[in-house]
């Protein structure tokens, strides 16, 4: 077991104390149900998109992205590259429509548009959504303490979920959006000193990563053929453009970050601010990612620890304290999620290693009290005031809010104590949202963009949907023998085709029906 030296325990600790503070001082500014999923309506532009900002960046970009430029190359900044048309959309078009509704709930127009059945709809799918971000938030940090700590990968995660939801519960949105504030300079700063001390150990510093970096290939975006079956940069850019419509447009977190805004132009440069900074940020990760990857090769040595140690973890033999040539190409895609961990517990000296802790705490922090807070609002809204109370008191109202907050904390703790052991945590993460997603956001589009769409033609659109979206996510449901009837999309796909597959046959029935129905024109 690794031992953390005292003087990284202590900022740890302190990380920790002031996430507690945060929260206990906007509980202790008074209890309102407005107050706790909306800060009624006060926050500047700024404060708001910090707070989009760094749910943005998890601990999914801080291990994910390092790991995925490691092993490959850049393809996945294509996903980043997509933001700017997400974010133009969202602020000319989806804040005013939320703002002027003045709806707390994502989903309560889809109610008024298509009935009860599609309110209900939309909620499962995104708290279905939330748990698994939530359980590879956390997983991911839980990785990284890990190797930094020697602690149990699942003592960790359970740790980090009593926290998280601890502050949550206590300050509401408020609480969460300050202390994402305060997390966002911190996982910046944190990534900015990683960058740094890869250029002292990288002998011609940032030009010596982009030298190796272009003489293997590794800053390539991808192909540019129209090949839907690969990642290439349009199934990338694609899949970017409709998660991040999902995000803006119907993601309940994000809906009531508008809402917190103090006016419609605010909410709006809340979205650009966010986007703005994402883009150079992620850009860092990749270029961190690449840097580990021109270290290890250039001493390739200092890896065979990390090499052995997961050989052992899938029983792979190894002789004589090495692995063969084989074996070191196959580890060299599948250690991805575990090199930057490694690096920081063999290259970082003390001190540095504590503030680079709080800063994944940071990473993972502002996304999971995000989930927990919009996850609870969606239970009181959406659940409780929907079906059982409608008109509750401001004190039943706080308690619903609480229970929902500390459910949706056990929920995601379990999710991520189901990941341990998978491969790679944003494919993880981009399959599950993918699927999740693809549905909702394709009827959200017909009840926004249509107006002929009726509600029987809504359920057989999603129906259809689904059943496409089922086909993609689960080939082997196709036995062997009719393995060409598979789908021979990429898994990115999913969420581009199942939108587009509800959205287009609402359309074609609408035509269809007004095509067939007595009196109509032919």
């Amino acid at each position: 077991m690794n031992n953390l030296p005292v003087i990284d325990l202590i900022i740890v600790v302190i990380y920790m104390a002031i996430l507690i503070i945060t929260g206990s001082y906007f509980a202790f500014r008074g209890e309102s149900s407005s107050r706790f999923v909306s800060a009624d309506g006060i926050l500047p532009s700024w404060v708001v998109g910090l707070s989009i900002f760094g749910t943005y960046l998890s601990s999914n970009t801080y291990i994910g992205v390092t790991g995925k430029a490691f092993s490959g190359n850049w393809n996945a900044f294509v996903f980043s590259l997509s933001l700017p048309l997400a974010a133009w959309i969202a602020s000319r078009y989806f804040v005013q429509f939320y703002r002027k509704s003045r709806q707390i709930s994502a989903y309560a127009h889809i109610e008024s548009r298509f009935g009860t059945w599609g309110r209900i709809y939309m909620d499962v799918c995104y708290l279905l959504t939330q748990i698994a971000r939530m359980g590879s938030i956390m997983f991911g940090v839980a990785l990284v303490l890990n190797a930094l700590t020697g602690f149990e990968i699942s003592s960790i995660i359970i740790f980090m979920g009593i926290l998280v939801t601890l502050y949550t519960l206590l300050g509401g949105i408020e609480a969460v959006i300050w202390t994402d504030v305060i997390q966002s300079v911190i996982l910046t700063a944190g990534a900015v000193l990683i960058l740094v001390f890869l250029c002292v150990d990288i002998e011609g510093g940032l030009m010596g990563i982009v030298r190796q970096g272009i003489q293997f290939d590794k800053f390539n975006l991808g192909g540019f053929d129209l090949d839907l079956s690969q990642s290439t940069f349009w199934v990338v850019f694609l899949y970017g453009i409709f998660i991040n419509l999902n995000n803006f447009g119907i993601d309940q977190s994000f809906i009531q970050r508008y809402h917190t805004a103090n006016s419609h132009a605010s909410a709006s440069q809340s979205v650009w601010l966010a986007a703005k900074l994402y883009i150079p940020i992620s850009l860092l990760f990749f270029i961190i990612g690449t840097g580990l990857w021109v270290y290890y090769n250039n001493y390739p040595g200092d890896l065979m620890p990390l090499k052995e140690q997961y050989a052992m973890e899938l029983g792979v033999s190894v002789s004589g304290s090495s692995l063969n040539v084989d074996e070191e190409s196959i580890m060299d895609d599948q250690i991805g999620d575990r090199i930057l961990p490694f690096y920081m517990v063999h290259r970082l000296p003390k001190g540095i290693t504590g503030i680079l802790i709080a800063a994944l705490f940071a990473a993972a922090m502002s996304s999971v009290d995000t989930s927990l807070n919009s996850s609870a609002t969606i239970l009181w809204t959406d659940i409780y005031k929907r079906f059982i109370d409608p008109d509750p008191t401001e004190k039943r109202s706080i308690r619903i809010l609480q229970l929902g907050t500390v459910t949706w904390g056990i929920l995601g703790t379990a999710a991520a104590l189901a990941l341990i052991g998978v491969k790679s945590i944003l494919d993880a993460w981009w399959q599950l949202s993918g699927i999740f997603a693809g549905g909702m956001l394709g009827l959200f589009l017909l009840g926004f963009l249509t107006r002929s769409v009726n509600n029987v033609i809504a359920k057989i659109s999603v129906v259809i949907g689904l059943l496409i979206i089922t086909w993609m996510t689960f080939p082997d449901l196709i036995p062997e023998k009719h393995s060409y009837l598979r789908s021979p999309f990429h898994i990115h796909m999913i969420v581009v085709i199942g939108t587009l597959s509800i959205f287009l046959s609402g359309i074609l029935i609408s035509k269809i029906r007004n095509w067939v129905k007595p009196g109509s024109k032919r």
